[in-house]
């Protein structure tokens, strides 16, 4: 019998995938991730984080209830050093971070991957929804989930062939209504549960303040204001610190300029949020590095893919071409808004993800 450690983040989705595993008659070990450095600060969320202490008694309870053993295993310190340090480092260069990438990637899969192995585990699995494939070719890749618009292939872009194949995804060929009723079925009291929204570790989402209060935790100095400017660098006004903004964002400006006004950049090396219109925020050209490829090994020649540049993105058609030993540059057909540095460019063949990288 084949050995599976599930993460259980005590949602509904998590919870009916233990349950799938094991009516597919795999031994399967319940496991809670414990990462928030702050368990105050944790545990009053209410709504379905994956690090509270909720968390872990929803998860405690769903394992009872499914008879499989469970364990609370400590990476506080992963997730310290990968996710949280890597994202007030990158909001304080100007960039805007996605933290769930870089959790699943090194944390969910890294390092639970390695602990899950080293006691004896041939698998991990979690409740995304997304499907692992072997392709002809014989690499992993992961196939967009049954239900579309739950897809959560674009945050799981930049997993190893070794992770891939070490990994299983049940609930990613059923649909959220699918689970919800199959939870209820079984009677686990999850069924119901919201999904998690924010930023795990900022329970109030405000995660300006979140930074701000790191850094000056840590240096005793605080995030000074600067000016918002044109493209050509003419003053417009004050703004309250570069970590408050991101490409794109047009609310909470506070300026009042006569028409709809965006950040187009941000340039921390002189404390600038540069504003424009609309017009100004469109770009057909992106460009990525810190590349990661799925379902071929290397980009040897442009190819026409479909490509998202957020996750919430609708995704439209490009040309990705090998640009430098670790670059692409994506030429879209339609002009694309508010393509942002710091997050993911990942592209698709067919159903397929084919790679992707962070966007420069």
């Amino acid at each position: 019998m084949k050995k599976v450690v599930v993460g259980m983040s005590g949602g509904v989705d998590s919870s009916v995938a233990a349950y799938l595993l094991k009516q597919q008659s795999y031994d399967v070990i319940g496991v809670t991730m414990k990462i928030w450095q702050d368990e105050e600060a944790c545990s009053v969320e209410e709504n379905g984080g994956c690090c509270g202490l909720s968390a872990v008694e929803d998860a405690r309870r769903v394992a009872a209830a499914l008879d499989i053993p469970y364990y609370v295993m400590n990476f506080k310190r992963e997730f310290q050093e990968n996710v949280i340090n890597y994202f007030v480092e990158e909001y304080l260069c100007g960039r805007t971070p996605n933290p769930c990438i870089a959790c699943n990637r090194y944390v969910k899969w890294e390092a639970l991957l390695n602990r899950s192995l080293s006691i004896g585990a041939d698998y991990i699995a979690t409740g995304h929804y997304a499907q692992v494939e072997q392709l002809l070719n014989g690499r992993y890749a992961l196939r967009r989930s049954a239900a579309l618009a739950k897809d959560q292939t674009y945050a799981l872009y930049n997993l190893t062939q070794e992770q891939l194949k070490r990994t299983l995804m049940p609930v990613g060929a059923y649909s959220k209504d699918e689970i919800r009723a199959m939870a209820q079925q079984i009677g686990l009291l999850v069924a119901d549960k919201p999904d998690s929204q924010d930023i795990c570790f900022v329970p109030d989402g405000d995660y300006a303040k979140f930074i701000k209060d790191t850094v000056e935790k840590k240096t005793g100095k605080g995030l000074p204001a600067g000016n918002f400017v044109t493209p050509d660098g003419r003053i417009l006004g004050e703004h309250k610190g570069i970590v408050h903004y991101t490409v794109g964002q047009r609310k909470g400006l506070g300026l009042a300029l006569g028409y709809p006004a965006f950040v187009l950049e941000i340039r921390p090396e002189t404390n600038e949020v540069v504003i424009g219109t609309y017009e100004e925020s469109l770009t057909q050209t992106v460009r990525a590095d810190r590349l990661n490829f799925m379902s071929i090994e290397d980009l040897t020649e442009p190819r026409r893919v479909f490509a998202k540049i957020r996750y919430n993105h609708r995704g439209a058609w490009c040309m990705v071409e090998k640009t430098g030993p670790d670059e692409v540059t994506c030429h879209f057909e339609e002009p694309q808004r508010a393509v942002t540095p710091g997050q993911a460019l990942v592209f698709y063949d067919g159903d397929h993800v084919m790679g992707g990288g962070t966007i420069l």
